[in-house]
């Protein structure tokens, strides 16, 4: 077979899934095109569960990973997604990394850092303010505390029954070193980097990764930060990177 001959099935094909992602209104092509083309090329997400055919909805699945809740529209196998309310930087994908390396990431963000990234830190308390169920955090934190029960044999065993609750001045203390430790966590600041220049999800992974950090989120817009061992949730929720702003 002639070179050109490989090259016009080749481009048919591009040309062929671009126009079926073209064609899904709510696909979310700056996130999925890539992983949606590799599973389309694969023949892994050609049924249709609203025929009643969903003989390939397991392999489609498998073959889109995370991604499947994002660009399941993609490949039709879920009802189209209205993103006219929800710009891109306003949703991002969050993952925990295996073996961070806590020092190595300190030692990266510590005094003068690599010109293509930002380093941003902020008090611990600011990033749970983003949380939403931040007063219910802190009340576990003092119920974990403050219903104490001691073994039969201990000093406190012959106040009250066997499983005996810790007395007053015994509560309180404990008490105390609780709201001393949540204070500590509190106050203690969150750092996170983000990279200047939009990257995709396994570049912002991988970057992550070599940094030692903990986690990771990446906006839907292509924005990468990465986030280091300090923080209690998923960094800032907010988009900073230099060049990949929208």
């Amino acid at each position: 077979m002639r070179p050109g001959e490989l090259i016009l099935p080749a481009v048919a094909v591009l040309l062929f899934l671009l126009s079926i992602l073209s064609l899904t209104s709510g696909c979310n092509k700056a996130l999925c095109a890539s992983d949606v083309s590799k599973c389309l090329i694969q023949e892994l997400c050609q049924c249709r569960p609203s025929d009643g055919n969903c003989s390939c909805c397991k392999e489609c699945m498998l073959c889109l990973g995370n991604l499947w809740e994002e660009c399941c529209d993609c490949v039709g196998m879920c009802n189209p997604k209205n993103y006219s309310d929800t710009p891109a930087t306003s949703k991002s994908t969050v993952e925990e990394l295996q073996n961070p390396i806590p020092s190595l990431f300190r030692a990266l963000t510590e005094g003068d850092v690599q010109i293509n990234m930002m380093v941003v830190s902020f008090p611990v308390s600011e990033e749970l303010s983003h949380h939403e169920n931040l007063v219910s955090f802190l009340e576990t934190l003092n119920s974990q505390h403050e219903n104490v029960t001691v073994p039969g044999n201990s000093i406190h065993g012959s106040l009250d029954s066997q499983d005996a609750i810790c007395p007053s001045p015994c509560t309180q203390m404990i008490y105390l070193h609780a709201s001393k430790a949540r204070s500590n966590m509190i106050e203690s600041m969150c750092t996170v980097v983000y990279f200047d220049d939009c990257v995709s999800i396994r570049q912002c992974k991988l970057y992550c990764e070599s940094m030692g950090g903990s986690k990771y989120r990446w906006f839907h817009n292509a924005c990468c930060q990465c986030i280091g061992p300090e923080c209690v949730d998923y960094g800032s929720k907010l988009v900073k990177c230099m060049n990949c702003l929208f």
